[in-house]
């Protein structure tokens, strides 16, 4: 699901505040990684990739029928979150983070947004009315299963193509299992008002 890292819980939560403001000026990455990689190593590494190859990463994290039409931001040199690309539907999509293990862009609706803008400022529980939507269709990793504010881990959750639907899912009540797997869903954070619903496919 999402990974903070420091780096990129800054430059989520200036995100959060954009596309909250606006449909088209919004997001950032989320992920509670806890990449090695420095903000500064990070920056660069993402400075690296051109303006179209960074376009096209964040794109891949979603259908076509979302990607085509939703919005490209990314963090220039100096750790400012610039638009790449306006969209028109609401979503916005985000390139590769390379401070975290393998690739995980996404593409993130408003409401989760919404989600997200809570999970980076630890706030109680979720402040989104309605199931958010984050796809993640080249994977992902993830520092715990269990716990949204870890910051460190010997061994990342790594997951492949999935969306996750952002809304507090009880394992009890929908007999989800709470433990990772490479296929089905499976319910991340499971008993934190941060659950979510992991749905391992290609849509």
């Amino acid at each position: 699901m999402l990974r903070p890292t420091p780096a990129r819980a800054a430059l989520l939560l200036t995100l959060t505040a954009a596309s909250l403001a606006s449909a088209q000026n919004a997001p950032a990455k989320v992920r509670p990684q806890g990449g090695a990689m420095s903000a500064e190593a990070s920056k660069a590494a993402a400075h690296k990739m051109s303006k179209p190859e960074m376009i096209r990463s964040a794109t891949s994290a979603g259908p076509r029928s979302i990607s085509d039409n939703a919005a490209v931001m990314a963090a220039d040199a100096a750790g400012k979150m610039v638009q790449l690309r306006a969209g028109t539907n609401g979503w916005t999509c985000i390139p590769d983070e390379p401070s975290t293990p393998g690739l995980d862009p996404m593409c993130i609706d408003k409401n989760g947004m919404e989600w997200v803008q809570a999970l980076m400022t630890k706030a109680p529980k979720p402040k989104n009315t309605a199931p958010g939507l984050i796809y993640m269709l080249e994977g992902g990793s993830d520092i715990s299963a269990t716990d949204p504010f870890a910051t460190k881990t010997d061994h990342y959750v790594s997951s492949p193509a999935h969306y996750m639907i952002m809304w507090p899912y009880d394992a009890k009540s929908t007999g989800f299992a709470t433990t990772p797997k490479k296929t089905g869903t499976w319910i991340m954070w499971a008993g934190t008002p941060y659950a979510h619903l992991m749905v391992n496919q290609t849509p």
